[in-house]
């Protein structure tokens, strides 16, 4: 994980803190600007990227730089490759910042046609930075940041996936620090323990109703991809043991294609909307769709639709009572638990979700927190409840969590239960990085072998437990209901033994204290 590599953060700091005296202080402002500059940087390197790889293929593939444009508000058509961040972080500082306001952001906005949902969303968006000085520090600070991470990636033997999800990452643990209300992500190793439980496949629809900045979903694409990929045995395991493929050059446009309508997005924050539209075409996802949409509302009427949903809903809040979406059941406006019926709603019969909740959504005695978990046993096949500590979210929330995995329509005969004591990062706002993987490679390898286990014992960090204890139970779901604590039994010795001890040491005692006394006359 970047965020323990000091040079990194230091460059992170700089970059930020210049935002700040240049008049940029909102924190979700800055991060915005500081995405569309990556987004031109990151545009221009996988286009190059991609350029290269066709021509070792032999594969077609037009550029999105060829060929000129008319933007609006200029005369004459502007020849694209002016428009690289290859080209113009060469110019004068006064022409470069006109030049990215008037003629680069402009085609930014405009990339996908017309049509597209990235088109849609980025017609209210604006270049704000202001003064030449503040755009030429920040694309110097970001070409030292890539530098530095391709120095990382280098000498940690891997190829860097996420590049904008860990300076975004970096960003956000700022406006934590700083006591700032902010949005945050998800670890991108707990992101990948859930793509390696639900398997993604190529040809599924993938969504995440809650989605951010994207994350679940470029998880699931770059799980996809390396299962693609015929050379991932020989891939070295990234640091928290999982195998992943980067953005891969060898994907045919058939592929890529169904991989590019395979992933929806939904949330209510349209600045987190345009975040993860661009994090996923940094990526190599061309055309996203991630859509400003309410999902537990009344405007919002899918269902029946994905294969897949990963998903890290809001935990906290409720929704006006009459803007809920009539198709609830629950008769509650806590979020965290409409967005489990949300999902189950929205899961194809046979779909499978990965989904992290509360641990609060597994033991909740109202009536509202028992249809939801009723939901999840009786209607689906509730594969596995995964208890992690409360660190795992940190620097944002110390809240403690669950990952549910459940199939729709599925029939629950056992639940498997696991105890992460572990994630291989340190539970503190610091979250240093630990020696080996913690729990996560344990958790997918019991997980994938659960069935073939014989016996189950409820003193071990899993287990399983049949449906009909968990129904008398009020479907009460939280791992300590369950488990059976281990109880080391202390021998004490016998009350004449401790008795002849205590006399010998209050003779000990006296003795010294008559030499003291000795000693002062």
């Amino acid at each position: 994980m970047l965020q323990n590599n000091a040079a990194l953060k230091s460059k992170i700091n700089q970059l930020w803190d210049k935002f700040w005296s240049g008049g940029i202080s909102n924190p979700l402002t800055a991060i915005e600007q500081i995405t569309y500059l990556l987004f031109m940087k990151q545009l221009d390197d996988l286009d190059l990227k991609r350029i290269a790889d066709a021509d070792f293929t032999g594969e077609k593939y037009t550029s999105k730089f060829d060929g000129k444009i008319k933007l609006s508000g200029t005369e004459q058509k502007v020849d694209k490759q002016t428009l690289r961040w290859s080209h113009f972080k060469q110019m004068p500082a006064e022409e470069m910042l006109s030049h990215v306001q008037m003629k680069v952001f402009p085609f930014l906005k405009m990339l996908n046609g017309d049509e597209s949902p990235f088109t849609h969303h980025m017609q209210n968006a604006v270049f704000i930075i202001p003064k030449p000085a503040l755009l030429v520090e920040a694309i110097s600070t970001i070409e030292e940041i890539f530098a530095e991470i391709e120095k990382d990636a280098n000498e940690g033997g891997q190829a860097f996936q996420d590049l904008q999800g860990d300076v975004y990452e970096m960003l956000l643990s700022e406006i934590a620090s700083a006591g700032k209300n902010g949005q945050f992500r998800t670890p991108r190793h707990i992101i990948k323990l859930i793509a390696e439980l639900v398997e993604p496949k190529l040809g599924n629809l993938i969504a995440d109703p809650a989605c951010g900045t994207g994350g679940f979903l470029l998880g699931a694409y770059q799980y996809m991809v390396t299962q693609l990929d015929k050379n991932k045995k020989n891939i070295q395991p990234d640091e928290d043991g999982f195998i992943r493929n980067s953005v891969s050059g060898l994907l045919n446009k058939k592929v890529s294609d169904i991989l590019n309508d395979s992933l929806y997005g939904y949330d209510i924050d349209v600045t987190m909307v345009r975040l993860g539209l661009m994090n996923l075409m940094m990526h190599g996802v061309d055309t996203p769709h991630i859509d400003y949409k309410d999902t537990l509302s009344k405007g919002f009427t899918e269902s029946n639709k994905y294969q897949i949903i990963m998903a890290n809903p809001p935990f906290t809040g409720s929704i006006d009572k009459g803007d809920i979406n009539e198709a609830f059941k629950l008769g509650t406006t806590k979020t965290e638990l409409l967005f489990v019926e949300n999902i189950y709603n929205l899961l194809k019969m046979g779909g499978t979700a990965g989904v992290i909740v509360p641990q609060g959504v597994l033991f909740g005695s109202g009536k509202a927190f028992v249809e939801a978990r009723k939901i999840l046993v009786e209607k689906c096949e509730l594969k596995a409840v995964i208890a992690m500590p409360s660190g795992v979210f940190k620097p944002y929330a110390g809240v403690s969590t669950a990952i549910l995995i459940f199939t729709k329509g599925g029939e629950t005969e056992k639940v498997w239960f696991y105890d992460m004591q572990s994630d291989g990062y340190s539970l503190d706002d610091k979250r240093t990085k630990q020696e080996g993987y913690g729990d996560l490679q344990d958790i997918v390898a019991q997980f994938k072998k659960r069935d073939q286990r014989k016996e189950s014992d409820r003193k071990e960090k899993f287990f399983f437990v049949l449906k009909g204890e968990i129904v008398t139970e009020n479907y009460d779901l939280s791992m300590s209901k369950y488990k059976e604590d281990v109880f080391e039994e202390v021998v004490y010795e016998k009350p004449d033994v401790i008795l002849a001890k205590l006399k010998t040491m209050e003779g000990e005692i006296n003795q010294e204290l008559a030499e003291l006394e000795g000693m002062l006359e």
